[in-house]
């Protein structure tokens, strides 16, 4: 497939402003790692991460807050301290959204596909959920099928032809591209009495995964494999509570805890595979005393901190992991199950029952261990086994 790329990407962007690239105020702060658009745009061929900064809000209903969000979380970001990693990171500045709504959509989609050839993982920051389908359709290029997940309190499933915003149904038309290069989606901390039955049933009968916000609260590491298996992440700060992120509208008492998103962050960074990240939703206009900004900035830390404790732990037959082989009394007799020795994190073989030569190695946890031990199936299993047709 031929792959457009920008000549040269600093024409989509408009610099920072110059405080936001003041210097830092400890040696050992973020701000003195990264290098930052001001007069010279900074090499990204050659970065681990690319922060952009979005502004555009024609896809929400809500309109565009008076404030530019992105720069209210740098503002943060950049003053807390490195972690362990070699904190390679580029702020290409704020993207210049195009003349209409589908053209930044086209932006998005051409920026980070060029990113992704150079191995550089995109950072998204604000504007409306919806830009997510523009990061979607990066992974058009890859000539692969890809997985993604999204973290909201809401699923943005409604029909279009309704007058709903792009912003309320940018899932439906991700999920409904052609051609589909869509392998599997994975919706996570959704408030079931947000969602209509319907949407939930939809995505059980396209056989994805949901994981609901209060199997998040009961144990957040059941979001791990979920995560894990994603090419790339979406988050909307409105899955988090609005007591630990006022950010958006209308508010809502419940969500997830500035802690359990932390968390979330961290496994998005540390998976091998993921690729690409976006934290939407955020309204500064909401946030005046700047809790919602310092719990993104936070977020982002994590994901950097994630992406630093890497392991690439792709090579299944290696020393490396451990292999598990469960019979059971039916169809199939066994699976095989792979532990790797340096994280303890689990993964399942999966072997189409119609072809046995297309198989798929796919994250799962220990809990689908045990159950398989049992002599029971896990869900696992079954809905990857529905994927692979």
């Amino acid at each position: 497939m031929h792959r457009p790329r920008p000549m040269n990407l600093a024409i989509f962007f408009d610099p920072l402003r110059e405080e936001l690239v003041a210097p830092a105020t400890s040696p050992t702060a973020l701000a003195a790692y990264a290098t930052r658009f001001l007069d010279v745009f900074p090499d990204w061929r050659t970065a681990d991460l690319a922060l952009i900064g979005l502004d555009e809000w024609r896809g929400s209903a809500q309109g565009a807050p008076a404030q530019h969000g992105a720069d209210e979380v740098r503002r943060r970001f950049y003053q807390l301290q490195k972690g362990t990693g070699a904190a390679r990171i580029v702020d290409l500045g704020n993207l210049r959204p195009g003349l209409t709504l589908e053209d930044t959509y086209q932006r998005l989609r051409e920026i980070i596909a060029a990113l992704l050839e150079h191995n550089t993982v995109p950072v998204l920051l604000g504007g409306s959920h919806d830009l997510d389908y523009g990061q979607f359709l990066a992974y058009e290029t890859l000539d692969r099928a890809v997985s993604f997940a999204t973290v909201d309190a809401r699923v943005d499933m409604a029909e279009p032809d309704t007058g709903a915003s792009c912003e309320d149904s940018h899932l439906r038309r991700m999920l409904l591209h052609e051609p589909s290069f869509l392998f599997n989606f994975a919706q996570l901390a959704h408030q079931q009495y947000l969602v209509a039955p319907d949407v939930l049933a939809a995505l059980e009968k396209l056989h994805f995964e949901t994981l609901r916000l209060g199997a998040i609260h009961a144990d957040v590491r059941q979001a791990e494999p979920l995560l894990r298996q994603a090419d790339f992440v979406s988050f909307d700060v409105a899955a988090l509570r609005w007591n630990d992120a006022p950010a958006y509208h209308p508010a809502n008492p419940f969500g997830l805890s500035n802690e359990e998103a932390a968390q979330l962050a961290w496994y998005a960074g540390h998976n091998d595979t993921l690729s690409s990240f976006g934290l939407y939703g955020y309204r500064p206009d909401y946030d005046p005393h700047g809790l919602a900004a310092a719990t993104l900035a936070t977020m982002l830390w994590y994901f950097v901190e994630g992406y630093y404790h890497r392991r690439q732990e792709t090579d299944f037959q290696s020393r490396r992991f451990l292999r598990y082989a469960v019979g059971l009394p039916g169809t199939p007799a066994k699976l095989v199950f792979y532990k790797s020795k340096r994280t303890e994190k689990w993964w399942l073989e999966v072997e189409s029952l119609a072809d046995s030569e297309v198989k798929r190695i796919v994250p799962c946890s220990y809990q689908d261990y045990l159950r398989a031990a049992q002599g029971d199936l896990p869900n696992r299993w079954i809905l990857t086994q529905a994927l692979l047709g």
